[in-house]
């Protein structure tokens, strides 16, 4: 794992910071540190999978109110949050907001390091699921659009003469864009077909 994620710490206070440096630093993750929002803001993140550990007071941006804006950059790194002042509802609400833990400082090592693997792993299996879909996507997007009108068709249940009487094509027509379709969506049943379509809404 080490090789293959990166922890993000932001809080204002220097000695959580180096403490946090030295505790992933000694269980083999690449972490970077950040004393603000807006300072991790103006860097890139590592291309790969990834978890924030936020404090919830900070100077300026609240942790709370960098988590709301994030979701509205459409950063879905996983967040644990870090706090020396907070209450359950103030967890809660976190929580509801896609938070994967609320620690309140001082808190067991093993807890954190335990909260951060959970958001590597979820990031993770994120970052499948988008290129997984970023794949099916430009195969769907290779294909004519009369091989997407007999897709379309054949998905809802309709038989190669029934499609091929509703776009008013030869039957041969339709089953030899069906098959070109299939060819290059990489598919050999209709079960896979209606999957790969209702994955990407299409």
């Amino acid at each position: 794992m080490s090789e293959a994620a990166m922890v993000y710490v932001v809080d204002d206070d220097n000695s959580v910071r180096a403490a946090l440096e030295d505790l992933l630093a000694s269980v083999g993750l690449p972490v970077r540190a950040f004393a603000s929002a807006a300072e991790f803001l103006a860097q890139p993140l590592a291309d790969v999978p990834g978890c924030l550990v936020l404090d919830v007071r900070m100077p300026g941006l609240s942790g709370m109110e960098f988590q709301r804006q994030m979701q509205t950059l459409g950063l879905q790194l996983p967040v644990v949050f870090i706090t020396g002042h907070g209450d359950i509802a103030m967890g809660v609400k976190a929580m509801k907001s896609g938070a994967i833990d609320f620690l309140a400082k001082p808190f067991r090592d093993q807890d954190l390091l335990d909260a951060i693997h959970q958001g590597i792993a979820q990031d993770g299996a994120r970052r499948l699921e988008d290129a997984e879909r970023a794949l099916l996507l430009g195969r769907w997007q290779a294909l004519s659009d009369g091989e997407r009108e007999v897709v379309l068709l054949v998905v809802q249940g309709l038989l190669n003469k029934q499609v091929a009487h509703q776009l008013q094509l030869s039957e041969v027509t339709v089953k030899v864009r069906r098959g070109n379709a299939m060819r290059k969506l990489q598919l050999t049943s209709l079960a896979d077909l209606v999957r790969l379509t209702e994955k990407l809404g299409v």
